[in-house]
């Protein structure tokens, strides 16, 4: 049964992914999706800048302090094979890191109330 704490937790996150795809705009990338799900896994933002393909993952908290700088090796390992997924599936998405020079990163931006997102470029490799 869903109580009214987790449904709170939930419109938090949703907000936050909004909020960080937003701010990834404003950046200069390019947002292809938002919350992407297959079989690997799920992305929250499937964007990209110039040349580079960014699997990000969102992480809010009520404050920036609160928020770990690193993602647990198995969530890096979720969200690399949903990004696997997407390129290899027959998606609008296929085929984006082919074709010669284009990279593929992993970043999280850290969304918490009252402060701007923070934004980590290359937060793991895989």
């Amino acid at each position: 049964m869903t109580t009214l704490k987790h449904k709170h937790a939930y419109r938090f996150g949703l907000q936050a992914e909004t909020l960080a795809a937003w701010y990834l705009r404003l950046k200069g990338y390019r947002v292809l999706a938002q919350r992407f799900k297959n079989g690997g896994g799920e992305i929250d933002i499937v964007a990209v800048k110039r040349r580079t393909l960014v699997a990000v993952e969102v992480k809010a908290r009520r404050t920036l302090a609160e928020c770990d700088e690193t993602v647990p090796p198995w969530k890096q390992q979720k969200i690399a094979r949903a990004l696997e997924g997407l390129l290899a599936g027959q998606t609008k998405f296929a085929g984006l890191a082919r074709g010669g020079d284009r990279n593929m990163r992993f970043d999280v931006v850290f969304i918490a109330p009252r402060a701007w997102p923070k934004h980590i470029k290359d937060a793991w490799r895989m």
